[in-house]
């Protein structure tokens, strides 16, 4: 069986009653891992199925949807006639909403002993409450340089991995709490903030990688954004003998690292991708075995 077939959460089932994106990519990648996948929406339906209807069918592909109005009777009762088969419970409430839905883990764990709940947050323990939003999360740590908005977003999707790492934690702690023994596992709460998500994201900017003068921040001639003569390449030739084929390619004597860093290595790189369409870089990246993708403009 190949890796992307493991099914480890095979006999894991989670139910969600998180919105938007990250409670979703995560559900989606447990599902992908084996996990049975139940989620509540209420009446109104996830925002998601709304304002773009092909994300939500991706993913919630697999996954059983229910509508029911938690804040009613009638939908506590659904609630919780699916908390009684439920393994890990998947939400991203703040902590005082998971509160009136009556799900706080004192109460909750009373009630399902064995259950655990991975608990999506914008910001971690005591700043849980704080309105915020992937933006002011990347923003918060110096991953929106520029005005123009990220390309993708980083911290839902980082807090979405982050959110099946801790289902995959919970798993294992049933798993070895068990023991063969037959004794019953006890379930654990587990809190991911999509705030440490993009913290996460931003370690390499903190340590001054992706820095403008840092090694892959553009500082080193091999690793950037260049402009051809129909579009724009971007050059990943970092290590050493990438850096020669690169610089050979151009014409430049000197690819030593020091030469790398140089103004004129990046000025002749620069003269020389300019003259260069796309389909002759791809074809110099072929035959050199540079590491290279074009771009349009």
């Amino acid at each position: 069986m190949s890796p992307s077939k493991l099914a480890v959460l095979h006999d894991i089932r989670i139910l969600s009653l998180a919105l938007n994106l990250p409670g979703p990519a995560a559900l989606m990648r447990c599902r992908r891992m084996g996990a049975t996948c139940v989620k509540i929406e209420p009446p109104a339906g996830d925002p998601m199925g709304h304002y773009n209807k092909p994300a939500y069918a991706q993913l919630h592909e697999g996954v059983k949807v229910i509508t029911a109005d938690l804040k009613t009777g009638e939908g506590q009762e659904t609630l919780h006639r699916e908390l009684q088969k439920t393994d890990v419970l998947l939400t991203s409430f703040r902590p005082s909403a998971i509160e009136k839905l009556g799900l706080g883990w004192t109460k909750l764990h009373g009630r399902y002993p064995s259950l655990s709940h991975v608990a999506i947050v914008g910001a971690p323990g005591s700043r849980a409450e704080e309105p915020g939003h992937d933006l002011t999360y990347l923003a918060d740590n110096g991953l929106v340089p520029g005005l123009e908005l990220p390309a993708t977003l980083y911290a839902d999707m980082g807090g979405s991995i982050l959110a099946s790492e801790a289902v995959l934690q919970a798993a294992l702690h049933q798993t070895e709490r068990y023991g063969g023994s037959g004794e019953v596992a006890g379930g654990v709460f587990i809190e991911v903030a999509l705030a440490d998500a993009a913290a996460y994201l931003a370690l390499p900017r903190q340590w001054g990688l992706t820095q403008p003068g840092g090694s892959v921040g553009g500082a080193h001639a091999g690793y950037r954004i260049y402009p051809c003569k129909d579009g724009r390449v971007a050059v990943a030739a970092l290590e050493p003998h990438f850096a020669a084929a690169l610089c050979a390619a151009a014409g430049i004597a000197s690819s030593d690292m020091k030469a790398m860093f140089a103004q004129e290595t990046h000025e002749g790189i620069a003269r020389f991708v300019l003259t260069q369409t796309r389909a002759q870089l791809d074809a110099l990246a072929l035959e050199k075995d540079i590491p290279l993708h074009t771009m349009g403009a």
